[in-house]
């Protein structure tokens, strides 16, 4: 079990950004960019666009907030939520082009991307598909080895992207339930998403000091956790973002960039 007197003093706290796209505004970025430490940001296919992604890495530069590349199926009416049929390479191209898409607005500020933490149905299914997994990891290798992978704790993708040297952060999500088994409840479940910031605190704290959480069925599940996503889409979501941050301040846990941290 590991303590708040551990490597745990230091954690990352990451936001997924960036997705509002043409006429539609989704997520408080301002309001949220203030409280996170690292911001994965859509890169136009799931949601977002140039415009879009040009202001949320300025804004991250102005924050010294680390960024990173949020990459999803071509589904902006399933907000990347929805599993796709694909050929073999697909998806490792699909997320070349994102990453790329998106290196250009950071050079231009002259910012570097940390690390890739694919979207939705596409992080879901790497999480336990061996194919997808592999192409993920064979898409960050081909376009930049250092790149840091984030992906769930525990999963499939995880221990292959290890093994095949890449550096992997993994996240636990405190404003969303989880099953027994350890997997995230589907959206589809009533509570799926938590939207109460005293009962986010308190699963921040206990996360930080035991690693543990408490799934839907009331089962204390183990999760080891090297940075904690807040769901930018989620409403108020600033909201969560303030205290998750009040509470690990409050707890004297450092908020450090994942590459900062490792």
């Amino acid at each position: 079990m590991k303590s708040i007197e551990s490597d745990l003093m230091r954690v990352d706290v990451n936001c997924d950004m960036g997705e509002s796209f043409g006429a539609y505004r989704i997520g408080d970025d301002e309001k949220i960019m203030p409280f996170v430490s690292s911001a994965n940001i859509a890169c136009g296919w799931h949601a977002g666009d140039p415009m879009v992604m040009a202001e949320t890495v300025r804004l991250a530069a102005e924050h010294g907030v680390a960024i990173g590349a949020h990459p999803g199926y071509p589904d902006l009416l399933g907000y990347g939520r929805r599993n796709m049929e694909t050929f073999q390479g697909e998806i490792r191209n699909y997320i070349i082009y994102q990453i790329g898409a998106l290196s250009g607005f950071a050079r231009e500020r002259g910012m570097k991307l940390q690390h890739v933490k694919p979207h939705g149905a596409l992080y879901n299914l790497a999480a336990r598909d061996e194919r997808t997994a592999n192409e993920v990891i064979s898409a960050m290798k081909a376009y930049d080895p250092e790149l840091i992978l984030v992906t769930a704790a525990g999963s499939l993708c995880a221990q292959m992207a290890v093994s095949a040297g890449l550096r992997v952060v993994k996240e636990a999500f405190p404003d969303r339930a989880y099953l027994s088994n350890g997997q995230l409840a589907p959206r589809t479940l009533e509570g799926a998403v938590i939207h109460d910031t005293d009962v986010v605190r308190e699963r921040v704290l206990t996360l930080v000091t035991s690693g543990r959480m408490i799934s839907v069925d009331g089962t204390e599940i183990k999760l080891e956790a090297d940075t904690l996503c807040i769901h930018g889409d989620t409403p108020r979501a600033w909201k969560l973002a303030r205290a998750i941050r009040e509470t690990l301040d409050g707890a004297g846990v450092r908020v450090l960039p994942m590459a900062r941290k490792y």
